[in-house]
């Protein structure tokens, strides 16, 4: 089953629950990938599922961020509560020693050095490690791992 099928088996559960939050997040994370398959013409697979999710997670925490800023706890809670229905459908995550390693690495196959090589670095890892792992988390390694 695909990861778009599995999206819709659980609106359909969600419906049949009256779970209406789950519902109404899930409908978004569908609208969001319909208007990919319309704006772009494509058949989004589960690789572009996994970043059309990507994004209304970073959309979320930045959400949740300036919320808390603004000492309102009650949209918080809810951007809350849409990311971890969101965080379901991404696959298992890298440990920040995984993406430290796989940075190393890719570092060390392209020679680069200092922070003049960044685009580059981040160019091959971001199409290794596209949906595995926490991009902000991947952006400090590269520069961590080009500073040293």
């Amino acid at each position: 089953m695909s990861l778009k099928e599995q999206i819709t088996e659980d609106m359909k559960a969600a419906m049949r629950a009256k779970d209406s939050e789950r519902l109404g997040t899930i409908r978004l994370l569908l609208a969001a990938v319909k208007q990919k398959e319309v704006d772009e013409r494509v058949e989004v697979d589960d690789v572009m599922l996994v970043g059309i999710v990507d994004k209304l997670i970073k959309q979320r925490k930045d959400s949740i961020s300036q919320f808390t800023a603004a000492g309102r706890q009650d949209l918080a809670d809810k951007e809350m509560a849409e990311l971890k229905v969101l965080e379901v459908y991404l696959p298992q995550r890298l440990s920040e020693a995984e993406i430290q390693a796989e940075v190393a690495a890719i570092v060390a196959a392209l020679g680069a050095k200092g922070p003049a090589d960044m685009g580059k670095v981040m160019g091959a890892v971001k199409g290794k490690l596209a949906g595995k792992a926490d991009m902000g988390l991947v952006s400090a390694a590269v520069k961590a791992a080009l500073a040293g």
